[in-house]
């Protein structure tokens, strides 16, 4: 048993980050990720990666979809107007099926999740010239092309793409 919710760590570690970086002028190394999994995880109804694998290629699953797995990452955008944003190089030789994409405003909350598909990354790498993209280095533009949105901070989730009900 623990004395703090996850939700109120995660909080304050926030607000440590926003605060470090206003004082520093650097980020806080380490809140981005962790903030994102546990983003990720809440409204899409993820769960943790099993404990055993712990040098798997993916962060969490989706029991929804028959344990789907998927890479986390995360991004905090600082300043809208300055392009060239880039998402971390993804895993390319180990085992996941998708990634999703967490991005966060200047003070670590979450305003867009986004997922990609792993078939649809390999195949936008094989077609790239760029040997960034051959390694799974892509910016968060391209990514948000290839991808699709899936929760955003004023309509939250889409219920189309989380929907095992379908027929």
């Amino acid at each position: 048993m623990t004395l703090y919710s996850q939700e109120k760590l995660i909080a304050q570690a926030r607000q440590l980050a926003a605060d470090y970086r206003r004082a520093m002028g650097k980020p806080l190394p380490g809140i981005s990720s962790e903030s994102a999994e546990f983003d990720a995880m809440r409204p899409l109804g993820l769960g943790p990666r099993p404990p055993s694998r712990e040098e798997a290629g993916y962060d969490a699953v989706d029991p929804a979809r028959g344990n789907k797995r998927i890479q986390i990452k995360a991004r905090t955008i600082f300043d809208e107007e300055k392009g060239g944003q880039r998402v971390g190089q993804l895993k390319l030789g180990l085992d996941w099926d998708s990634v999703v994409l967490v991005l966060m405003d200047e003070n670590y909350e979450p305003y867009e999740i986004y997922e990609a598909d792993r078939t649809d990354l390999e195949e936008y790498a094989a077609q790239s010239d760029s040997r960034r993209a051959k390694r799974g280095a892509l910016s968060v533009a391209r990514f948000k092309i290839i991808g699709r949105l899936l929760w955003d901070r004023t309509g939250g989730r889409d219920p189309e793409v989380w929907d095992n009900q379908s027929d």
